[in-house]
């Protein structure tokens, strides 16, 4: 199959765009994006994201994960999406509505003189219930620094939704993580019946934190927006952060607030890479 697409990247965290409001959904779309993700056969990436029709937003968002699972959502893939379906003139909106499997968040444009603009995204409320996130063996409870055994060694575990479940770990150094061993084991911990993203942050201070993550689907990547916005809830809970401060990835640097309205804002870039046509050998 052959389709036109765009490649944008958000910190680091790169997307293939595809504009599929005409044709719908391609079929088989779990194999197709275990193709076009490969970095070595495909065009290479951390998700495919598809521009869909909606009945009740501007528009609709579905991405799916170099292993073909397909997540709720995403915040660097929803500043992506905005900036691809604006700057492809899709809409003259500057502020617009995209439904996602979390529900329908509404990014905004941030222009500024001479440089690249930016997107803003009201990410919506924190989920803290632990069924909710889901997490296993607390019910309505918070999980807020629960001890964790993985892999032999016990870690404080906070666990946020924010759409897709997120376990925030507070580590000394985040360089001394061994993220290929211990990501995959959180991942798939009897805890997290959903799998789960996992964060290892360490508190610079108040206003400022470092973060590496294990993406549920994806492995380590460059950043993670909706882990930016749990790592920065779980800090706030655990009385490390204000409710406003920059969240430093490997890929890049994310501003995140808990406003007084209970949502997370979200501002951080999203850049064009390059466009073309997938015309890949494909049994889709």
């Amino acid at each position: 199959m052959a389709f036109a697409f765009t490649k944008w990247q958000g910190c680091g965290n790169d997307f293939v765009l595809v504009d599929a409001r005409k044709s719908g959904l391609f079929a088989n779309v779990a194999a197709l994006s275990k193709q076009v993700c490969d970095r070595h056969y495909g065009i290479g990436a951390d998700g495919l994201i598809f521009v869909l029709s909606s009945s009740v937003a501007d528009f609709c968002m579905r991405i799916f994960n170099a292993d073909g699972s397909e997540a709720e959502m995403c915040g660097n893939g929803i500043r992506c999406f905005a900036r691809f379906v604006y700057d492809e003139g899709m809409t003259g909106k500057e502020s617009f509505s995209v439904e996602t499997g979390a529900g329908i968040l509404v990014p905004r444009i941030v222009k500024e003189d001479g440089k690249q603009p930016c997107v803003e995204v009201d990410m919506g409320e924190p989920v803290l219930e632990a069924k909710r996130i889901p997490v296993e063996g607390f019910g309505e409870e918070r999980v807020i620094a629960k001890e964790i055994e993985v892999l032999g060694k016990t870690y404080q575990a906070t666990c946020v939704s924010m759409g897709n479940p997120h376990c925030v770990v507070f580590v000394g150094d985040v360089d001394d993580v061994a993220m290929e061993t211990v990501g995959p084991a959180f991942e798939r911990h009897a805890w997290f019946p959903k799998r789960t993203n996992t964060e290892f942050v360490a508190v610079q201070d108040r206003t400022h934190l470092r973060m590496r993550v294990w993406e549920r689907g994806a492995a380590v990547t460059l950043a993670c927006g909706t882990g930016a916005c749990a790592s920065l809830v779980a800090a706030v809970l655990n009385g490390l952060a204000e409710r406003s401060a920059e969240v430093e990835l490997d890929g890049g640097r994310l501003q995140i607030a808990w406003n007084d309205n209970n949502h997370i804002y979200m501002t951080g870039p999203a850049e064009r890479v390059f466009s073309g046509v997938y015309e890949g050998e494909s049994e889709c």
